[in-house]
Order: C-alpha cells, then structure tokens, then sequence
C-alpha cells in the first residue's frame, strides 16, 4: 500500500450550499466536454486501455452571480521541473474593486507517463490554491478544477508578483509535462448583487515566523495548508506503526497526527489533519485515473480562530506564530504548513485593545497497541481538547469569542509478513464550536467534521495487486442566534472503489480493470445537492443528480 508520489470563514460553511468546500472540477476544454449519461458513453471495456475519461469530480458547481465579469489570466506554464512560474498578477479594469465573487479556475493538460504532482499558487506571497495532479494516459488526458477564492479579495486589489509551481521531473522514463492555465473571474457587484462581505486583510507571515496584525483588528483567522507529502511515510502518515512493529513506515509513537497552532508559544487551536489520499495511493493509480479522492485536487486549508488573543496580537509588535504536526518523528521531514491570516478591522477604531480571559487544554491521549501475530494488528487510539476565550472592546460594544475544539482518532491496521496484505481502517472526528457573545443575543457556529478510511491491498501469488477502498469526507455545521437555529448544512462526500492489476510489469501488460465511485451530497438550509457518478475501467456509466 504505498503512494506513486514520492465568522465570515465558519457563517460561510452554513449559508453558502454551493460551495461549503468552495471548489469543483469543471468540464475540461477537451474530449469529454459534454456531462455523461449512461446512454451517451460507450458500454465500458473489459480492461483498460490507453485512454480513459478525464478526470472529474461530483462536487458541486460555483454559483455565479448574474452580474458583469472580467478575467485576468494569472499563470500560464509547462512544468518540467521544480522551478517556479513567477508572473505579476493586476486587477481587473471594468469590474470595480468590490466584488460579488471570485472564481479560481485551473486548467491542465498532461500525456504520456507521469506520477502525480504536488502544486501551489501563490499571489503577493498569499496561497490562494493547493493542489494535486491526476496520472495521465498514454493518449493524454485534461482537467479543470474551480475554486471561490472571494475571502482573498483585499488581495486582489492590488498589483501582486504570482508564484506557481507544480514539482515534476521529466526523463527517457516519465515523460509527462504538465501543461496548466490559471485565471481569476471577478463578478461584479451591483444594486441587486451587492460586494460579498470578506476579511478586510490578508497578512502572511514574515519570514514565516511572525505576525504583527493592524491594531484595529477585531477579528482574526489563521487558515493552514497542512499537507503530509513529499514521497517520505508522511505521504500517508495514517499507516505509520512505532519501532516496536515489523512495518516499513516508522512513527515513534503510530499514526497519530495533529497540527497545532502556537501564539508565543501558546497553544492557540489544534485541528485533525484531513487524510488525503492522491492520485496514485494505495499503490493503486487505477482506482484515482477518473475520479479522484475527495479534497485531493484541492487542498483545503485548516481554520482556526485566533480572535481570543486578539488583545494580545493588536499591540503593534510582531508575534511568534508557530504551526507544528504531533506524531512527526524528531527531525524528520514531510509536511508542509503554509499560513494566510484573515484579519477584519473595527473601521471606526483606531486600536481594539482586549485580553486572553480562558484557556484550558486537556492532556493530549494517544495510545498504539501492538498485537503479533501471522496477521499484525496496531489500534490506535488518540485525542486532545482545547478551549481558549478572550474579548475586545470595539467600537459597538465589548465582544467575548469562546473557541472549542475537540479532536477523536481511532484506527486498525492490520498486515502479513512481507505487507501482502495491508488494511486500515480509521475514523477521525473533529468538532468545533465558535461563540461571539456581544450586545444582542450570542452568535455559535458549530461544525463537526468526520473522516474516514477502510481499505485493504492484498498481493497475491499470480502478481495480481487488488485495493478495495472506501473514503468519506463529512460535515455539519449548524448556526445559532440566542440559541435557536438559523442556518444549517450537512456535507457527505463519499468514495469508493475496487481495483485490481498485474503489478511488476509493463504498462500494457497489467490487465487492469477498476470500478469507481463518487457520491456528493449537500443538503441545508441553502438547499440540496446530490450528484452520484460511477466509472469501470476508465469509463463514466454513470452521472446522475437526483436534487
């Protein structure tokens, strides 16, 4: 089982069905343009051939308001390397400089034979987008993927320097060169479609290390991009085991992981790392060719809200922020946690003052328990609690944030001599509640997050590799005013898939044959979503919406 590569934030969640996680795959610009039925696609092959249909997602469209657009292409490279494409982004001219959307949108086009690819894009030094590559076919393959990137406006309206960079590596063996376009869509906003409300500042980190916020902040938000990448275990940190334990992926205490955030120190949120798997995991590209895991062509970055030390942070000094992951070995590499920091501003201040009231986190608890046996068995066991409160006094009025967050793992891995048969399965809560308390009734956002993993890789005698695997990503969030519900939203993102293939031969002699699925479903105060697509052997049979 191995990978083939080496509030407006929280209220956002609630009310916006169409993109509670802000991103699709849209059509690509190539062969299989028009949306799928089972009638309109050929009856699937035995096995897979040298082309499949492009990569595709079933998360929802972005809405786009009915409004006058304008586009700036912000990226247009071939990546044949690790050297970054470096462009100079400028507003657009025709749209004014308050937005009612912006849409990311990645086009890409690859062929030949290549591994799957981490990429970023990055303007005025903020990462607005993280992203994986699909594998492509010999005859080549193209994708879109979209994104709302509206909460990064104040960015937007100014000239920026662009960094974008998807790693690759070009040979006599991998001679797939990855071929991308990225574009900004700006709607405008008019008397009907008014500017979408966004944080007033997007600050990064200098040097990486410190923050030094306006001192009128009222309200501050780190988002993180934890990715466990980079061809090392981290890759896929869920399957790692202590020393104790015959397993090639070492872990000094198992597969537990957690990404903190620190303030001077202070611990200021903990999160559970989303367990993404890429387009070649499980040592299986066949399952990943058509429909990719959820969140794997965009990395959603973690929340955390730092509005509590906001008094501690307004004092015009820079401060220490610090993002580590729980679980890593001692100098060992493989994550990487970009931070962007969404600050809203008390306008009719010139300095919010505040204090740090609470914090209280409860012993972190993990356990890894090993059993022998002609079958090896880890569980694990893992969790940690934090609530941290603070106030500032605003313009309109003293305004206390409570935040509460609450993380669960359990997982059992299971495995023979010689990893021929490899098995996991996981489940990863993390639950959330943010409340504002000011003049009128209490403000709560509440969201409760579940992953989960249950798969099994099994090699057997004749050289064939089967994976079976099922992956879910889920959320509820639920928005009180006084205590009575006034928005809600409950997100099921499931995968599944069934593949097998000769492993340790040539490409054309694998005999592959694969069966994939996707359902996404949204259901909420702003609506339904449901989109069911199902592919055998590289062909889409299935593309049906039943909301």
């Amino acid at each position: 089982m191995r990978s083939r590569i080496v509030m407006s934030m929280l209220v956002g969640v609630i009310l916006v069905a169409s993109t509670l996680l802000g991103a699709s795959t849209a059509p690509a610009a190539g062969k299989h343009t028009a949306e799928a039925t089972p009638s309109a696609e050929p009856a699937p092959p035995a096995e897979f051939g040298t082309d499949w249909h492009d990569p595709l997602t079933a998360a929802p469209p972005i809405g786009r308001p009915a409004t006058r657009s304008c586009q700036v292409t912000v990226a247009e490279a071939q990546f044949r390397d690790f050297t970054p494409y470096r462009g100079t982004y400028a507003p657009p001219r025709g749209c004014g400089d308050r937005w009612s959307r912006v849409v990311l949108r990645l086009d890409g086009k690859v062929w030949g034979r290549q591994f799957d690819r981490l990429g970023y894009l990055r303007i005025g030094g903020v990462e607005i987008f993280r992203t994986s590559t699909p594998e492509p076919s010999p005859d080549g393959i193209e994708w879109s993927v979209e994104k709302d990137v509206t909460r990064y406006s104040g960015t937007f309206r100014q000239s920026r320097d662009v960094e974008m960079l998807i790693g690759n590596v070009v040979d006599d063996t991998y001679t797939g060169v990855i071929d991308v376009r990225a574009t900004l869509t700006f709607y405008a906003a008019d008397r009907t479609t008014g500017p979408a409300a966004t944080p007033d500042r997007v600050l990064t980190l200098a040097d990486g290390t410190t923050l030094t916020t306006p001192r009128n902040s009222e309200r501050i938000v780190a988002e993180v991009y934890a990715t466990g990448s980079g061809g090392g275990c981290e890759e896929y940190w869920y399957l790692t085991v202590p020393d104790s334990a015959p397993y090639s992926c070492k872990a000094d205490k198992g597969p537990y992981r957690e990404v903190q955030i620190k303030v001077d120190g202070q611990l200021a949120g903990i999160a559970a790392p989303f367990p993404t798997v890429w387009t070649g995991g499980w040592s299986n590209p066949f399952l990943w060719y058509v429909i990719p895991g959820p969140r794997a062509f965009d990395v959603k970055p973690i929340e955390y809200d730092l509005t509590p030390f906001a008094g501690l942070l307004n004092d015009g000094r820079p401060h220490r922020v610090d993002v580590s992951v729980v679980g890593v070995p001692e100098g060992q590499a493989g994550w990487s946690a970009p931070v962007n920091v969404l600050v809203w501003q008390d306008t009719k201040s010139t300095r919010v003052t505040g204090a740090l009231t609470a914090h209280k986190a409860a012993g972190l608890a993990n356990s890894a328990t090993y059993t022998p046996g002609s079958e090896h068995r880890l569980d694990t066991e893992g969790g940690h609690r934090l609530t941290v409160a603070g106030y500032v006094n605003t313009s309109h009025g003293r305004v206390t944030t409570t935040v509460s967050r609450t993380l669960a793992t359990t997982s059992a891995h299971r495995w023979t001599d010689g990893e021929n048969m490899d098995g996991l399965q996981a489940v990863w809560s993390d639950d959330e509640s943010v409340t504002a308390d000011g003049r009128g009734p209490d403000r709560t956002t509440r969201i409760r997050r579940t992953y989960t993993m249950d798969g099994t890789t099994t090699l057997g005698p004749d050289g064939r590799l089967r994976s079976v695997l099922t992956l879910g990503d889920r959320a509820t969030a639920v928005e009180s005013r006084g205590g009575r519900r006034t928005a809600w939203s409950r997100l099921d993102d499931t995968y599944a898939g069934d593949a097998t293939y000769t492993a340790n031969v040539p490409r054309d002699q694998r005999h592959a044959v694969a069966t994939t699925s996707e359902r996404y479903r949204l259901n909420g105060s702003a609506g339904c979503y449901d989109r069911n697509l199902v592919t055998v052997q590289g062909v889409l049979t299935r593309d049906r919406s039943d909301c």
